[in-house]
């Protein structure tokens, strides 16, 4: 257990993650001094400041306050920090080797789940819809409820949820190992595919460990999967086993799912009952199977049904995930965070299921050197799906370049004619509403840099 027993602040080094600044808007609601270190300035950051948080972009220990380098009062403060963080970084190299109470994000969140009755939302793709999703429907409930999200909700537009409820849902992240320090009484997973591959080193010990992952329920919790993968995952003994999805075997099955101009309607068939005419505006068929998991969790916790359909009915969704900027006639533009070939496979049937029959232009910026390595033929083989592609370079986040992996590996394999490598810089330059019909911007890197620049060209254009 930690002990925050006279701890007067704690520092992030590396608060400009996602998970990181939820965990550092917590302690910030609770009173706490917090000072966050990170390489760049961004919007995380920013809303940061705004919330009484003092962020530093210079990895130098003398740009710390005297709390935190003062080393008489190293037993007054907390560090926290995210394997993301390279080594050799100074300010991290400071703490460690002064003595000061270490501590990774996951720890931290292991803590805080360990105080409350813990939702974990898991899988290599849709653990941030899912999640945001079963937050909204509890807060919007007369449960009330917490949440650590790995994305903005727009509802909240915030990765940080507080209420007075006693369920808290978190984003279980497999990176790392990260989702075996939570101790959970009710857990989703919703994927697992390849992904990690650099940390788990095969698919068969990754799934071993989201096993495991399941294993940390508490006695008698809920383990909640989706159906297609029953015969991967092991339902711990003392655990009551629930499955989602489309198929007819699936014990919350949505059905009778029809795109209206601007919703869906669907069923859905529960164990708690048979739910008709259930009308959700968020956009990607993807997340009517997305939305069952949120409402198996809702249910079982004992959210009722009126409150359900209010509550789908206003959801706004996630900044990032199938975000739709622009939409008028004759041209739109939807930002996806999506970063693995499945998920961007969803992305692709979700914009041809939505823009029927429009031509889609896609921008794709690579995540990590190791996923292109272990995917290029993947990306290849979906990317082939659209109309046109521009490839970006990779994103090389936490690692090192690796010999002869580029964007061009995924490029050459594949088919499409309408295909190019281009430079970020120049994408603003490049983008023309007069040549484009569907745009979308894929990639989980700094490609959200260029969202405004390209949101703000095409309606400046369209409206000149």
């Amino acid at each position: 257990m930690i002990d925050f027993t006279n701890i007067e602040g704690l520092c992030f080094v590396g608060v400009g993650g996602i998970g990181m600044s939820a965990l550092a808007l917590y302690f910030a609601q609770g009173g706490y001094k917090i000072i966050g270190y990170d390489r760049s300035e961004s919007r995380i950051t920013d809303s940061l400041t705004g919330a009484g948080c003092e962020i530093i972009f210079n990895d130098n220990v003398d740009a710390l306050p005297p709390l935190f380098r003062d080393l008489s009062m190293k037993d007054k403060v907390v560090i926290v920090f995210t394997p993301a963080i390279p080594s050799e970084n100074r300010i991290l190299t400071f703490f460690r080797n002064n003595g000061y109470r270490i501590y990774k994000r996951a720890e931290i969140l292991g803590a805080i789940s360990s105080e409350t009755e813990t939702i974990a939302i898991s899988g290599t793709h849709g653990k941030t819809t899912v999640s945001t999703m079963a937050a909204h429907l509890l807060k919007q409930s007369h449960l009330d409820c917490s949440a650590f999200l790995g994305g903005i909700s727009k509802n909240y537009n915030s990765n940080l949820i507080t209420g007075s409820g006693r369920f808290t849902v978190m984003e279980a992240d497999e990176f790392d190992r990260s989702f075996l320090r939570l101790s959970p009484v009710m857990a989703v997973v919703t994927a697992v595919d390849p992904d990690h591959l650099e940390i788990y080193g095969d698919h068969e010990t990754m799934i071993a460990a989201y096993n495991e992952f399941c294993g940390k329920i508490r006695p008698g919790g809920q383990l909640i999967i989706n159906e297609k993968i029953r015969d991967k995952i092991i339902c711990p003994k003392g655990i009551s086993l629930s499955t989602y999805g489309t198929g007819d075997d699936a014990d919350y099955r949505c059905f009778n799912i029809v795109h209206r101009i601007d919703h869906y309607c669907f069923s859905l068939k529960t164990p708690e009952g048979l739910y008709e005419d259930l009308r959700f505006p968020f956009p990607g068929i993807i997340n009517i199977e997305n939305l069952a998991a949120a409402i198996a969790v809702a249910l079982k916790c004992g959210v009722a049904e009126n409150e359900i359909r209010k509550a789908i009915v206003l959801f706004q969704g996630v900044r990032r995930r199938f975000d739709i900027r622009v939409n008028r006639p004759g041209l739109a533009y939807v930002d996806d965070y999506a970063h693995h070939p499945e998920e961007i496979r969803a992305c692709i049937d979700s914009l041809r299921e939505y823009f029927r029959g429009r031509k889609i232009t896609g921008i794709f910026q690579p995540h990590l050197f190791t996923r292109t390595k272990d995917h290029y033929k993947g990306f290849a083989e979906i990317l082939d799906k659209l109309d046109e592609v521009i490839l970006l370079p990779i994103y090389p986040a936490r690692e090192k370049p690796i010999p002869g992996v580029t964007s061009e590996m995924i490029l050459n394999e594949m088919k499409l004619a309408g295909k190019r490598l281009m430079q970020m810089k120049d994408v603003p330059d490049w983008v023309d509403a007069g040549k484009l019909d569907v745009l979308v911007t894929i990639g989980a890197g700094d490609i959200d840099s260029l969202v405004e620049p390209i949101e703000k060209k095409l309606k400046e254009e369209v409206k000149g």
